[in-house]
């Protein structure tokens, strides 16, 4: 964005803050800006695409006066977003969502646009994550009463963001939450309807010679129990969606009608020094998207229900390099897929101080397991016929199995080892070809100096036959006090066969803080492939280029 577009709208936002501020009344104003300057470079390629510099910008502000809220988000992609955002984020500057709450005891009441979950969002979900270019907010209306403090019941109208626009499609939501719960336990019931209305006389039918089978309406019903007493907690939620038809490369195939479904289990067990979970989900026919023709779009955008990876969220580059997407989707081209099942577990250990192996300072131990199958089913492809076993396992899609160990060696150093072990089915995951299996270790050190001075390194393998064979990284980050840092990066695939494709993928760069402001400003290589964040995963190219990001808030 140029600075002279954006520069009136910080003087009006700012002065606003300063007359309300005397006044009545809080203004909260935060701005966002993240640009990138992309460079010919002999391993990413040659940049031969339009606008070097790219820029997203955000600029939101909210004012809060007695039981009232009123708040916008202004938005500016110039001259255009950064590589693999939405085409649909295409204007300089414009305001991109607004909205007035009211909110009192028993009401609680949004007139624009919105965000909400029910239960664990397995049937209703808007959210934003900027990094991921994800804003699925609902423009319409929502309310919440609470006739006693036990019961909660929300209804909603709205249509999906899509850029600076929205969705066709239209979603009608119904959520109730009540709480049982007594001085030793907690015992809460919900139960959740999410209809979305999607009007197809202008999409393109595979059988468009032929009666329209489907409805319009789709119907999402879910129910779930959450129940915990001293160290133990169980949480279950089911999940049923009404037939639809199957879409594949944007085409609505009207006679092909299949239910949906989805079962999540969570259970847990906790106290001082130990703590267990288990997550198990079976899903079915769960893509769900308000534009029926969207499905399956590599931009995230018009998704009704959130189903993320449940597996662990990994700290180290190199095992963010195979990284398991699920796979909730229905299709018969180009692989027959019905969903997923599987499971995740959690173990955390923490050894007593003063013990041989607890050290002066004790030593924590986690260990994390998943493993995720597809779903075993009856497949006639030519005709689009499926059948589903519930609790079968078809086609081993990820396993993972992480243990790390983390030591406190003394007053100023620390250390961490982890061993990540991983089975990557790359035909099914990324509808490509290969199942990779590979194995990380990565040990990081840290050490604080006197001053607020402080040095992270970490040193990073992968081992695998398979793909583009071994890998090593290392990052070395130096902290000159609170405000000021800087850090160096390399990730190498030495081991890649193509002696020519024995690639470096650097990175350099630094940030300054203070108070609420930070600017960060780095140059390197980005590695093409999947980028992923709380399990959720957009697709990025390879580039090469500088970088700055400034957040700050007033």
């Amino acid at each position: 964005m140029k600075f002279n577009q954006i520069l009136p709208l910080l003087i009006v936002f700012i002065s606003f803050s300063s007359i309300f501020a005397q006044d009545t009344g809080k203004v909260n104003v935060g701005f966002e800006s993240n640009s990138q300057y992309y460079v010919d470079d002999a391993v990413t390629g040659d940049f031969t695409e339009e606008d070097n510099f790219r820029s997203n910008n955000y600029l939101k502000a909210d004012y809060t006066i007695n039981k009232f809220t009123f708040g916008l988000q202004a938005e500016g992609f110039a001259p255009q977003a950064i590589l693999n955002y939405s085409p649909n984020l295409d204007k300089d500057v414009a305001v991109a969502t607004y909205f007035a709450n009211y909110k009192s005891k028993k009401i609680d009441a949004t007139l624009g646009y919105f965000y909400e979950q029910f239960g664990s969002g397995l049937i209703l979900r808007s959210w934003e994550d900027r990094q991921l270019g994800i804003n699925n907010a609902l423009r319409g209306a929502k309310i919440s009463y609470y006739p006693t403090n036990k019961l909660k019941i929300t209804a909603l109208y709205g249509k999906h963001r899509v850029g600076f626009k929205v969705s066709e499609g239209e979603i009608f939501g119904f959520d109730t939450n009540y709480d049982a719960s007594s001085e030793n336990n907690t015992l809460q019931f919900g139960l959740s309807y999410v209809g979305r209305y999607h009007n197809t006389k202008d999409v393109y039918l595979a059988d468009a010679l032929t009666d329209k089978r489907f409805e319009n309406l789709t119907n999402a019903f879910s129910g779930r129990i959450n129940y915990a007493k001293n160290n133990i907690y169980a949480n279950i939620e089911g999940i049923w969606k009404s037939k639809d038809a199957v879409v594949e490369l944007g085409t609505v195939y009207s006679d092909k009608l299949f239910y949906g479904n989805a079962l999540l289990l969570e259970m847990g067990y906790s106290k001082k020094g130990i703590g267990f979970t288990t997550t198990m989900r079976r899903i079915e026919n769960m893509n769900f998207y308000s534009d029926r023709q969207t499905q399956g779009n590599t931009f995230n955008e018009q998704i009704v229900n959130f189903v993320p990876a449940l597996t662990r969220q990994q700290d180290y580059s190199l095992a963010n390099i195979y990284v398991y997407q699920a796979q909730p989707k229905l299709s018969f081209n180009p692989l027959v897929k019905a969903g997923e099942i599987g499971l995740q577990w959690d173990l955390y250990y923490k050894l007593k101080k003063g013990t041989k192996l607890g050290g002066k300072y004790g030593t924590k131990i986690a260990l994390n397991f998943s493993n995720w199958y597809g779903l075993d089913s009856d497949y006639n492809r030519d005709f689009k016929r499926m059948h589903t076993k519930f609790f079968a396992f078809g086609e081993r899609y990820f396993t993972d199995i992480t243990l790390e160990v983390r030591k406190k060696l003394n007053k100023k150093n620390k250390m961490i080892f982890s061993y990540i072990n991983s089975y990557y089915n790359k035909t099914y995951v990324e509808e490509t070809h290969g199942i990779i299996k590979s194995n990380i270790l990565a040990v990081e050190w840290s050490h604080k100096f006197e001053n607020k001075k402080s040095l992270r390194a970490e040193a990073q393998h992968l081992w695998t036959k398979e793909d583009k064979k071994n890998w090593m990284a290392a990052t070395t980050e130096f902290n000159f006090n609170s405000h000021i840092s800087m850090f160096v990066g390399d990730m190498y695939n030495y081991g890649n066969d193509d002696t020519d494709k024995r690639s470096h993928y650097y990175n350099v760069g630094g940030s300054y803080a203070k108070n609420k402001t930070r600017i960060a400003l780095s140059y390197g290589r980005q590695r093409g492939g999947l980028l992923c964040v709380g399990g959720v995963c957009r697709v990025v190219s390879p580039a090469t280029g500088f970088s700055m990001s400034i957040n700050t808030a007033f």
